[in-house]
């Protein structure tokens, strides 16, 4: 990586962490934050979406499906991806006012960002496209919740985001989807 790619991920990281900070410390967002954090955690939050979906549709093979192409994702980042750049995290334990679990792995990309975005992309595909916005959305505050809590810098959620929404189309072009399309 060149120096000037360097400094200019610091400098984006600086700018949206500044940013961010405006928003940390009100009770209301914190507590979304931290929320949208831990339920991200281990992707509880997409395994159960991925649940009540099969369930709404009378489809719960389509659950498991979903749930095994959600801990293939976190498998193919955690222990494949993230090796690979071993970036430091921001902090250790993150921002001491809205304390979370402590991650194993390393920073780049955000494992949350990008289960979020292939979970996101995948229901979109499974659920129709009027449900896109409600993904997306999840996803969107889930993602956005590593910088706020400080446990990923802001460049490992678009870099994580960018992995989630490109591993789901792989998928979904594999035709590897199976039950969700």
């Amino acid at each position: 990586m060149s120096i000037s790619l360097v400094a200019r991920v610091r400098s984006f990281d600086a700018t949206v962490d500044a940013a961010l900070e405006r928003v940390r410390g009100r009770p209301g967002l914190d507590h979304l934050f931290r929320g949208a954090s831990t339920v991200g955690d281990f992707s509880v939050v997409w395994h159960i979406t991925g649940l009540v979906v099969g369930v709404l549709r009378r489809d719960l093979t389509a659950s498991l499906w979903f749930s095994a192409l959600i801990g293939l994702e976190s498998l193919i980042v955690n222990q494949g991806i993230k090796r690979l750049f071993r970036r430091p995290r921001p902090t250790e334990t993150g921002d001491e006012r809205l304390q979370v679990r402590r991650p194993r792995t390393s920073s780049f990309p955000s494992g949350h960002a990008s289960a979020a975005c292939f979970a996101a992309t995948l229901l979109t595909a499974w659920a129709g496209w009027p449900w896109a916005p409600l993904w997306f959305a999840m996803a969107g505050v889930v993602a956005l919740s590593r910088a706020v809590v400080r446990i990923h810098h802001p460049s490992d959620v678009l870099g994580g985001m960018m992995v989630g929404l490109l591993l789901g189309q792989l998928v979904l072009i594999a035709g590897l989807a199976g039950p969700l399309t």
